[in-house]
């Protein structure tokens, strides 16, 4: 008889104490935050999110791509908690599709668009007018951009050629990759003498060089929208989308060349 009470006392102790550390760890579990990147952010928004997490019992995670293909997957609902766009087009897709709350949406940080080219070329400066003659630049070669057909950085690289009447000359010539960060990977290895990035990709690139940088009166303002999606987001996701907008984050989109609003 005794036996069968501590048998069942001992049950009884497992179950709550097995309780307990479930509830325990709920309550330490670290809040996630999923955060929807342009990819030309990836090295400002990687340290903020360290940064943010020693101070905060979070963990941000991020996804970092084009902007149109961020876009895309949260109109289909991938679950992303901040979006960070490129341009404004593809947060206006996004707030046309109800997929974002838009009362939180705010213009971030600002950018510029630059000519690059390997290291080692010996091209040092390149003027941007119709005079210059691209197909002799690129001997035999081509120009990465970013896709203009959805990424944002080869939209904006289209709208400067053409302001500065070398579409014509470029289109044909041009090597359209992904994203930003992969047309300035072609340029980086080698593999393309000429390039179209944000001025923030060639200042973290080690092996690259501007030869020109493009008028800002050539293309459209270069701006980067930030959201959150939910209308109910967790509070961590609101507190980093708070800290986004603050001095420390600040500081590190200076260091990475963005300008700040």
């Amino acid at each position: 008889m005794k036996n069968n009470n501590f048998t069942t006392l001992l049950r009884i102790t497992s179950a709550a104490l097995l309780g307990l550390a479930l509830t325990m760890g709920q309550a330490f579990a670290k809040e996630k935050v999923t955060v929807f990147a342009a990819a030309s952010l990836t090295n400002a928004l990687s340290e903020i999110g360290q940064q943010f997490d020693k101070t905060h019992d979070t963990d941000v995670v991020f996804s970092f791509a084009s902007s149109s293909t961020l876009a895309r997957q949260i109109a289909q609902g991938a679950p992303a908690d901040i979006f960070l766009s490129a341009n404004q087009k593809w947060m206006d897709y996004l707030v046309d599709e109800h997929a974002v709350d838009t009362p939180t949406r705010v213009t971030l940080l600002k950018n510029t668009l630059v000519l690059i080219a390997p290291k080692n070329s010996k091209l040092q400066h390149v003027p941007l007018n119709p005079d210059w003659d691209i197909k002799a630049s690129l001997d035999g070669s081509r120009m990465a951009v970013g896709n203009p057909d959805h990424v944002p950085a080869g939209r904006y690289a289209e709208q400067a050629l053409k302001n500065l009447g070398l579409w014509q000359q470029a289109q044909p010539l041009l090597a359209s990759a992904n994203n930003v960060r992969a047309a300035l990977a072609l340029v980086e290895r080698g593999e393309a003498p000429l390039g179209i990035v944000y001025g923030t990709d060639a200042q973290i690139a080690k092996d690259v060089k501007v030869v020109a940088t493009f008028p800002a009166t050539s293309h459209k303002p270069i701006e980067y929208p930030l959201v959150l999606v939910n209308q109910k987001p967790n509070n961590a996701s609101h507190a980093f989308y708070n800290y986004l907008q603050g001095q420390a984050a600040k500081a590190v989109f200076l260091k990475y060349g963005f300008g700040v609003n």
